[in-house]
Order: C-alpha cells, then sequence, then structure tokens
C-alpha cells in the first residue's frame, strides 16, 4: 500500500523532502499558505556555502553583541522592545559562545553543507531548475589584513573540515575580480555553487513535483490531528487532511505546529534583508562576503543582490530602514563604481535555533510525525540533504550520517 506524507512549507527544504519523497514511492501532498518559494528561500543571497560550518555563537561574540546593536554600520540590529520575548533564546545562544562549542557544532554543520552543489544537482536533475545551478568561487573579502589575521581561528576550523582555500591581495586580488581592487585582502574557496534566481528554482522544482503527480495546497496549516499517540492528519481550518505520515519544514514559522506536537524548539526568526541593483554595470566575478559587513553580493538573473544583515525581532513586525540603510551606506562605501536601473528590496525569515543547528528527525511520542526546521543562514544550501535525510527516515531508511546532533528533542 502506497504511503501517503503530507509535507507543511513549500521552501527549499520543503519542496526538496516532497520531492526525495515522491522518488522513493509515497504519494506527498505539499502544503503552503503561500506557495512555493513564497519566504526565505526567495530571498537568500543564492549562494550555496559549502564553507559554512561556523555557527552563529562564535566566541566572544556575546561581549561584543551589545556594542554592535548600538552601531548602525555593524551587521546586528536588534528591536529593543522585543527583547524580553527572546530571552530565553538568547541565553541558550550565549551558552554555546565558547571555543569547545564552535568546534563541536561546526562538525555537525559540515555534513549538511560540504556537498551542498552535488545534492542540489542530484535533486534538480531533470527537473528543468538545474539551468540555474553553476559551479563557483567563493570569496571572503577583507578591508583590511588585520581583520583577516583576527579571523584565523575559523579559517583553520574550515581548513581541518575540509573546507581549502587560498590568500589573494593586492595585484592578483584585483586580477582576479577588478571590483575587489579597494579590499586590502580576500580569501578564496573553490567547490561552492550558486543560484542565478532563487525563486525561480525552488519554484520549478515544486512544478516538476506537480508534474510527477504531487499535489500541492495552497492553505494556513491550523493543528495537527490525532489518533492516540499517532498522526491522523493536519487540520487546516475545519479541514482535517488525512495522512500516514507529516513532515513539518515551515522554516520560523512553525513554533505552533511543533508545539501542537508536543515539541519544545527555542525557534526565533533571524530577520535577513536583501537589496537588489538592476540592470548592474557590472557583477563580481563569484558571490562576495564584505566581512566587515557580514553580507554577500551575488551576480543573478539580471541584477546584482546584497542579502545578509541579522535583524532580531519577531515575526509581526515589518521592515526596519536601518538595515536597508546600512546595506546601501556599505555598497556607496565598498562599491563605489557601481550603477544600476533601479532598486528593489526585502526582509524575510530565517528560523534559528540556540545551537546554530536545524531540527531534524522523528517526533518522540507522536508516531508519524517529523521535522526539518531551524536551518538559519544555510537553509538553501542544506535543503536538498535535509530533504533526502528526511525522506529516508520517513521511508524506513537509515542516513548514513549520526543524526544525534540534529534531534527534535534535545531542547527537552
Amino acid at each position: 500500500m502506497q504511503k501517503h506524507v503530507i509535507v507543511v512549507g513549500a521552501g527549499i527544504v520543503g519542496v526538496a523532502t516532497a520531492l526525495w519523497l515522491q522518488r522513493g514511492g509515497a504519494a506527498v501532498t505539499l502544503v503552503d499558505r503561500d506557495g512555493p518559494a513564497a519566504g526565505a528561500s526567495q530571498g537568500n543571497a543564492g549562494l550555496l556555502a559549502a564553507a559554512a560550518v561556523l555557527p552563529n555563537s562564535e566566541p566572544g561574540l556575546i561581549r561584543r553583541a551589545p556594542f554592535m546593536a548600538l552601531n548602525p554600520d555593524a551587521p546586528l540590529f536588534l528591536r529593543w522592545s522585543y527583547l524580553p520575548f527572546m530571552m530565553h533564546w538568547l541565553a541558550g545562544f550565549a551558552r554555546r559562545c565558547t571555543t569547545r562549542e564552535t568546534a563541536r557544532i561546526a562538525q555537525a554543520l559540515a555534513p549538511l553543507v560540504l556537498d551542498s552543489l552535488d545534492q542540489h544537482r542530484a535533486l534538480a536533475a531533470g527537473t528543468g531548475a538545474e539551468r540555474h545551478l553553476a559551479p563557483c568561487d567563493y570569496i571572503y573579502a577583507y578591508s583590511d589584513r588585520a581583520a583577516l589575521e583576527a579571523a584565523a581561528p575559523g579559517w583553520a576550523l574550515r581548513r581541518d573540515l575540509g573546507g581549502a582555500s587560498d590568500r589573494l591581495e593586492g595585484a592578483a586580488l584585483a586580477e582576479y575580480d577588478p571590483l575587489l581592487a579597494r579590499f586590502a585582502c580576500a580569501m578564496r574557496m573553490g567547490g561552492h555553487g550558486r543560484i542565478s534566481d532563487p525563486q525561480a528554482y525552488v519554484t520549478e522544482l515544486a512544478r516538476h513535483f506537480e508534474s510527477q503527480g504531487g499535489r500541492i495546497l495552497r492553505a494556513e496549516a491550523t493543528g495537527i490531528a490525532r489518533e492516540g499517540a499517532r498522526v491522523a492528519g493536519l487540520r487546516t481550518g475545519e479541514t482535517v487532511l488525512a495522512c500516514d505520515d507529516l513532515v513539518l519544514c515551515a522554516g520560523a514559522w512553525s513554533g505552533p505546529l511543533m508545539r501542537d506536537m508536543g515539541l519544545r524548539v527555542p525557534l526565533e526568526s533571524e530577520r535577513g534583508y536583501h537589496l537588489e541593483l538592476w540592470g548592474a554595470s557590472t557583477a563580481p566575478r563569484a558571490p562576495t562576503m564584505v566581512a566587515a559587513g557580514q553580507f554577500v553580493v551575488t551576480p543573478m538573473t539580471g541584477r546584482v543582490r546584497l542579502a545578509g544583515i541579522v535583524e532580531l525581532g519577531g515575526l509581526r513586525a515589518g521592515p526596519s530602514r536601518a538595515p536597508l540603510s546600512m546595506l546601501r551606506r556599505a555598497l556607496a562605501r565598498n562599491f563605489p563604481e557601481l550603477r544600476w536601473d533601479r532598486q528593489t528590496t526585502w526582509m524575510g525569515h530565517r528560523p534559528s535555533t540556540p545551537d546554530s543547528l536545524p531540527v531534524i528527525g522523528p517526533v518522540l511520542g507522536l508516531a508519524g510525525a517529523w521535522v526539518g526546521v531551524g536551518h538559519q543562514h544555510v537553509g538553501l544550501t542544506s535543503g536538498p540533504v535535509t530533504g533526502r535525510w528526511l525522506a529516508q527516515m520517513v521511508l524506513g531508511q537509515r542516513p548514513n550520517v549520526d543524526m544525534a546532533a540534529y534531534a527534535p528533542g534535545r531542547f527537552a
């Protein structure tokens, strides 16, 4: 008998999960309030960040964070009125800002990101979406050599985990990319990938899923239906959609359904922003992280996208002016030669846990319930492998990685 699975959330994680389940022989319904790629999966930097093994909770960050939040040119912003609501999350985050925890979390992030380009190629093969994938370098650009030297422990950890890199400066950096001639030095990493249009990419994956018999339903998931200690279906208002298994991949909006499953995960939104330059006069050769501002500049179809920033402020408030103003000042300071026809902006929500690791796996105490949530800055990068792991587990197979670090119940 064919297994029927409902996947909640049609971002990259949900769509990848649905596709791998479908390829494994399941009948799948993909449910999302706004349709495919409506959230963070469309607004990201478009980078497949194979080197993104360092957690957000780097050593010493808690000491620096108050000064960063008060500096309008730092990449951290805080809505002060929201601070009381996230104290539990911040306390858990602070406990992990140590050298030991950084190394432990980096070890767990590595299987999620290191082979991201290959994982995307496998997911997109034969879907039509593969045309949006391209191999590339990834550049970390520094305004002075002291900043690079201060980052040396992070580069050593990346190297230990398999991330090869080389240093560029002076004439070599300008020859590699004239747009970076103003920077003192940079680190170049090969083996990365980029997506020319993230929204089109995820939408085409979803369209292929539908063309192969999958069902996409635009509806708001409001609760979990149970039969004893087992999932029976998904509630969408007054309607119950029956299923054998249910996989929750709704990103930053997953909190209410996780609580309805009996799962307690401290999940917060790291509000991210992007600024797009349409008809730009030039573009970087490769996605480039401006280290001083912690934002990535990526060439995309018809435009250049500047994406990044962290704003802690919850799910309800609208966009803030300060992060976008910071991006515009950084653009003028670092790339004054750039010209463009028009600008567009975006704000969205990255789902983040205190330990910078997603929750992936079964919900203990509720058979048939699964989650894949909390990928913070690497959702696009790690969506395909997360979807593969979830599909394997739902179908009774064992992923070839120790899943303990991602266990949904680890915060209990």
